[in-house]
């Protein structure tokens, strides 16, 4: 039976796993199975996996959303690490499905923290902001057309 972890942790998870993809071509589901085989300390739960699907599934679309807010950078400028979780957090905000953008920015911010460089969690924070103010995303708004 599959472990259900808590969401920050799945999405660290997820992170660690989506990073480790940037250093190779493996398919997705075999590079989830290689990590469920050889990295018991950071296991890949339905979530996590929900996530990595989310990205991989729309990665064309979550890469020119970032591009789209780029301002004097390039996708090819930014740090590894900063844009593993633009594009996870982007992927969750858009296709994730739950409609907590608030949720997705707070974790991807300090993700960041954690594995980025000193401050680059500001410009994490400040673009994924900007993708959710273009969607009209924001977690009152969803909490509202929930109850409806």
């Amino acid at each position: 039976m599959e472990n259900i972890l808590p969401r920050r942790e799945a999405r660290e998870n997820a992170f660690l796993l989506a990073f480790s993809q940037t250093f190779g071509d493996v398919p997705l589901a075999e590079a989830i199975l290689n990590h469920e085989e050889n990295d018991e300390d950071h296991p890949v739960d339905g979530f996590s996996k929900h996530l990595l699907n989310a990205y991989y599934d729309h990665s064309a679309e979550v890469d020119d959303e970032i591009r789209a807010h780029l301002r004097n950078w390039t996708m090819e400028r930014l740090p590894r690490v900063s844009l593993t979780v633009l594009r996870l957090a982007i992927a969750e905000m858009l296709f994730g499905g739950e409609n907590k953008p608030g949720v997705a920015i707070n974790e991807a911010v300090e993700l960041t923290k954690k594995y980025g460089a000193d401050e680059d969690y500001q410009f994490v924070n400040g673009l994924l902001g900007a993708v959710a103010r273009d969607h009209g995303l924001n977690d009152e708004a969803a909490a509202e057309s929930a109850e409806q």
